[in-house]
């Protein structure tokens, strides 16, 4: 139904893809795997007509086609679900829904609110998402907004009449297990008259949903399978040029803390509407988990921590000083860094260079009588550009042009150039491939080696179990229960689970 037919690209002289060759049969769902950097977005990109390929071609039910844009792509029946989201917080779910579509809904100049509410109601049923159509999207939770982004592609059903192809960009990386299973229901429902290109770093995921795999590493094709004949370990293997560690959250390297080495003592800690007197400690060298469902309180928690939400009472105390001052600058003063779940919106500055958003949090360390040193900025850039194999042309490369995983990379070296001692990591390895985690596992295993205490909240309940020493877990804002994880001795999911619902 839809093929690439040896499509390259290259920007600056430099190849992106080379020779790719892909196959989408009718009715099927087409898993594509691949490192950061591995070229995956940017073959997402010219699929929906947002980069034009400078070798090769694309072909739909056999016959050469050229995607002349987004709106091209969307009139041929190709639609995406993008991983940092397609939405405008500043419109309504409805709005959003139809951006581009509002003459459907218009007469004499005037939008006909109810006839166009009552449309984005049957796209939301759609994907089981129960909420007003006239919200805006800044008021909802990552999640939602996510699962309006898949609503919006779903309404190209009424659009054409034509077979759907349906590009789903990291869909899962931020919902909750409720709302994966919602869409891999939806997914398996369309494919009686939709076929879907499936990226995602979960393999798991990727093998229960697909029905074939593309495999890319360095901008190629490496291999392809049907997803029965494959196993995570021998995707890992092609994707990484290593097999899995044996050990993938190294739980040899975490090391005991001492109890009475307080870096961090919460009092009383309230936020009106969220949580009420919350009372913890976190020790040097720790990982401290918090887990719970969306709504538990548990990201706002880290937000009032890292001063991004200002605290209705209680009491903060870093390294025996009772934090006065409550916001980000006094935060990270006070050695509190902060890795944001929406890397995209808070966590990076995409016009500045790999080494200028590096050095953000310490600029006076590259910085001498009020002038940059360029050169020092440079060095610092290429040592954490190594230490933490960010895949990028070099440190002067804006970061807009890398990929999410190593800009979520860059967001990590950021905080651990600035030297915090306290390192709060809400989702840190959303959007990275296995690779990659790897990388950033090893890094948390490092750190608080050398005594920096880590507050996490993770993907997954077995990353969150496999990294630290202590869980606690948040249900309607208050803790309801506290698990020790000692290596060798660690929790279930199911331990956890039944104490977050």
């Amino acid at each position: 139904m839809l093929a690439l037919k040896n499509v390259s690209k290259r920007f600056n002289g430099i190849t992106v893809l080379k020779n790719i060759s892909i196959e989408v049969r009718e009715n099927e769902v087409v898993g594509l795997i691949g490192e950061n950097g591995a070229g995956k977005s940017t073959l997402m990109k010219i699929l929906t007509g947002v980069y034009q390929p400078d070798d090769g071609h694309l072909e739909l039910d056999g016959q050469p086609v050229t995607l002349d844009g987004p709106r091209g792509a969307t009139a041929k029946g190709i639609a995406m679900v993008y991983q940092e989201q397609s939405i405008l917080t500043n419109l309504s779910v409805a709005e959003n829904l139809f951006l581009g579509r509002e003459a459907e809904f218009t007469r004499l100049g005037f939008i006909n609110w109810k006839k166009l509410y009552a449309a984005a109601r049957f796209q939301l049923a759609k994907v089981n998402l129960d909420i007003d159509p006239g919200t805006l999207c800044s008021e909802l939770s990552f999640g939602q907004r996510q699962m309006v982004e898949l609503a919006k592609s779903l309404a190209l059903e009424e659009m054409t009449d034509g077979p759907l192809v349906i590009l789903l960009d990291e869909p899962t990386s931020a919902l909750e297990q409720k709302e994966i299973d919602t869409l891999f229901r939806l997914v398996r429902q369309l494919k009686s008259r939709a076929s879907f290109i499936f990226v995602s770093h979960r393999l798991d995921e990727l093998l229960e949903l697909s029905d074939r795999v593309y495999v890319l590493k360095d901008g190629e094709v490496v291999s392809q399978m049907p997803a029965a004949d494959a196993t995570k370990d021998h995707l890992h293997t092609l994707m990484v040029g290593r097999s899995l560690h044996t050990e993938y959250y190294r739980e040899s390297l975490q090391q005991a803390c001492n109890e009475d080495d307080v870096v961090l003592k919460v009092e009383g800690l309230a936020l009106k509407g969220v949580f009420d007197a919350l009372d913890f400690q976190l020790r040097r060298g720790e990982v401290l988990g918090i887990a719970g469902v969306i709504g538990s309180g548990r990201e706002e928690l880290c937000r009032v921590l890292a001063g991004l939400m200002g605290k209705s009472s209680g009491a903060i105390t870093v390294h025996g000083k009772l934090l006065r001052d409550h916001g980000a600058a006094a935060s990270i003063k006070a050695g509190i860094g902060y890795v944001p779940r929406e890397r995209k919106v808070e966590g990076i500055v995409s016009m500045l260079s790999v080494a200028q958003n590096m050095t953000l949090a310490r600029i006076g360390q590259v910085t001498s009588f009020g002038l940059l040193e360029t050169g020092k900025e440079r060095a610092i850039a290429e040592d954490w550009i190594a230490r933490l194999h960010i895949k990028t042309p070099g440190p002067d490369a804006l970061l807009l042009n890398l990929s999410g995983g190593n800009q979520q990379k860059v967001v990590l070296a950021k905080w651990r150039n600035a030297q915090s001692s306290i390192l709060i990591l809400d989702h840190p390895t959303r959007g990275l491939d296995v690779g990659a985690k790897e990388d950033v596992y090893e890094l948390v295993r490092e750190i608080t080696a050398q005594g920096v205490s880590v507050i996490l909240t993770a993907d997954t309940l077995e990353e969150m179990i496999g990294l630290s020493h202590r869980i606690l877990v948040m249900r309607d804002g208050e803790f309801a229960q506290s698990f020790d994880c000692p290596p060798g001795c660690k929790p279930q999911q199911v331990d956890l689970i039944k104490h977050m619902v």
